[in-house]
């Protein structure tokens, strides 16, 4: 570890945020604090064990900005490493984000599951998170059956199954009474807000009219939806005055690890917990509200937060700008308790298993960055691609720190309609991750995991020389049954790595990964039609230029028989050209 006396004699005992650099000048953590000079002398100055010892000792430098208050401190952490994604910030294990029941506010709604609720733009009934997606589903599936919505997205042009089975109203060829559809939504919105009454009443007389009409096995069906909805309710419920709308915070941390638990409370239910424990960095307030804008960056906010008291409730106030509160007394303190009970016993329930499972990870880095002759090893990239008979080519790329899947980074790539083999594809995908690494100047990987043999590397390596950049490649080559058999370095030798050990199993789910990425990419965009499908993978061309090509076109025989003068009305002059040219082969 480098002496840093004398530069931290300079460091300001003002707040701001600090950049800890490794000896090649990559950024590998960011922080914030009130006091520079004593966060950052508390690193050299105590001893330290757990993730806290590894950074220290890749430490070769630091920087510092000073800003004029904690928040905007704060704000500048979170800008920073959203930019440079240090290695040693918090790495969520659980990246999903959480399912909503979603009802649109259109002239005829529609009721669904949805997820990214950050994403939408509109002004929809949102419920949730639903940390069940099965749970969502059932919800969902058992309001549609019903109460007729409108289940066809877009509007088909005539009557379908679900009239005629009256779980929907015709909106495509009938005239609907607006008070209808409002007293419907009306219902809807009071059922997922948690008052059953209305829902059980109907469900009843459903059930009074099957029984009258000796149809048995739908009363039998219906009395089982009541009896679910009376135990989720019932299970759910917590006896509070008024019907509160909060999440709650807590959180306990042992041995270099933090459990943070989080319970949803929508009107007076308790809608789910989340869970999810991380290496600490022994900044345990710090850590837990570097997690809770890492968490809520994918969620919908709440309209109050409750915390322990340890935790800054002013600062996190202000960055995200709702009520934030600890109780001390009551149901709600129970609450809080309750909370933190849960943490601890999630901790006690996974530690040895985390602690196993980071052993092992931990020692395969280590046996790999031998093979390589590497001191560093901590980011890979892999990278796939997939085709429908050789058209219609796509790429994916995933990202591993430490192998563990940094989902926030993977990568999804539409590659030149002239593409037509596997390794064009490759070299494509492959040199548009690196030429923008290198124009952004952003952090390359210390890694690349090649699915494939020599040519697979070596098309790699061409790539790599022609942008002047150099990444330790490796290559793992599959046997005739698509299993992984051995694995090769970029001189294309065979690395002694046993097919029974850790490493390998590690490598092999990297590539099982970025296989079934790309995979899925394209199962995607086949599963929307064809037509469809062809305008996802011309570059260029996102969703709204598609819907408007879609909408102004309606079919692929009048957009072949469009002029690049008509398509450019819609994509511009050059994607115009492309997408010609591209039509006139399909």
């Amino acid at each position: 570890m480098k002496d840093f006396k004398e530069k931290l004699a300079l460091v300001p005992t003002k707040p701001g945020s600090y950049q800890m650099k490794n000896k090649d000048g990559v950024i590998i953590y960011v922080g914030k604090a009130k006091n520079l000079q004593r966060r950052l002398r508390s690193y050299f100055t105590r001893t330290v064990t757990g993730k806290t010892k590894m950074l220290v000792e890749d430490i070769d430098d630091f920087e510092y900005i000073v800003t004029d208050s904690e928040l905007e401190s704060l704000i500048l952490e979170i800008t920073l490493i959203k930019k440079y994604d240090p290695k040693y910030n918090i790495l969520l294990r659980d990246d999903k984000s959480y399912p909503y029941i979603e009802l649109t506010n259109d002239k005829y709604p529609t009721l669904k599951v949805v997820r990214n609720v950050k994403r939408k733009k509109n002004k929809n009934y949102l419920y949730g998170p639903y940390p069940n997606v099965s749970a969502a589903r059932s919800t969902v599936n058992m309001i549609n059956r019903i109460y007729p919505l409108r289940k066809c997205d877009p509007i088909k042009k005539d009557l379908c199954l679900y009239y005629h089975i009256n779980e929907c109203l015709g909106y495509c060829k009938k005239e609907i009474d607006p008070n209808l559809i409002e007293e419907m939504k009306k219902e809807i919105i009071t059922f997922l807000k948690g008052d059953a009454t209305l829902i059980t009443k109907k469900i009843n007389e459903e059930m009074e009219k099957a029984s009258n009409n000796l149809n048995y096995e739908k009363a039998l069906e219906l009395k089982k939806m009541l009896d679910d909805i009376n135990v989720v309710l019932n299970k759910q419920k917590i006896d509070l005055n008024n019907n509160y709308n909060f999440d709650i915070v807590n959180y306990y941390s042992d041995n270099n690890y933090l459990s943070i638990e989080i319970f949803f409370i929508r009107n007076g239910l308790l809608f789910g917990r989340h869970n999810e424990i991380i290496n600490s960095l022994e900044d345990t307030p710090n850590e837990v509200l570097e997690y809770l804008i890492k968490f809520y960056d994918k969620s919908l906010l709440p309209h109050e937060l409750l915390v322990p008291n340890d935790l800054d409730k002013e600062l996190i106030s202000n960055y995200f700008d709702i009520k934030v509160t600890t109780p001390e007394r009551g149901k709600l303190k129970s609450l809080l308790d309750l909370c933190y009970s849960n943490a601890k016993e999630q901790m006690s329930l996974k530690e040895e298993t985390l602690k196993k499972d980071d052993d092992e990870r931990i020692h395969a880095l280590e046996e790999l960055k031998e093979l390589l002759g590497l001191k560093e090893l901590h980011r890979m990239e892999s990278f796939d691609n997939s085709h429908l008979f050789g058209t219609f080519y796509v790429g994916g790329m995933v990202v591993f720190d430490d192998f563990l899947p940094n989902k926030d980074l993977y990568r999804k790539y539409k590659i030149s309609t002239d593409v037509k083999d596997d390794l064009s594809a490759m070299k494509e995908v492959v040199y548009r991750r690196y030429f923008k690494t290198i124009m952004e100047e952003s952090y390359k990987p210390d890694l690349i995991v090649m699915d494939g043999g020599k040519l697979q590397v070596e098309a790699c390596k061409e790539v790599l020389n022609s942008l002047n950049l150099y990444i330790p490649i490796i290559g793992l080559v599959k046997d005739k049954n698509h299993r992984t058999s051995y694995i090769i370095n970029e001189n294309y030798d065979i690395l002694n790595v046993d097919k029974d050990s850790r490493l390998f199993l590690f490598l092999t789910r990297i590539q099982d990964e970025v296989h079934r990425f790309a995979i899925n990419y394209h199962r995607n965009i086949k599963s929307k039609g064809a037509l469809s499908s062809m305008l996802d993978v011309i570059p260029g061309i996102g969703e709204t230029r598609k819907k408007e090509l879609l909408k102004t076109f309606g079919s692929l025989k009048k957009m072949k028989l469009a002029s690049t003068e008509e398509l450019s009305k819609i994509v511009g002059k050059d994607v115009a050209n492309k997408l010609y040219e591209y039509l006139k082969e399909v």
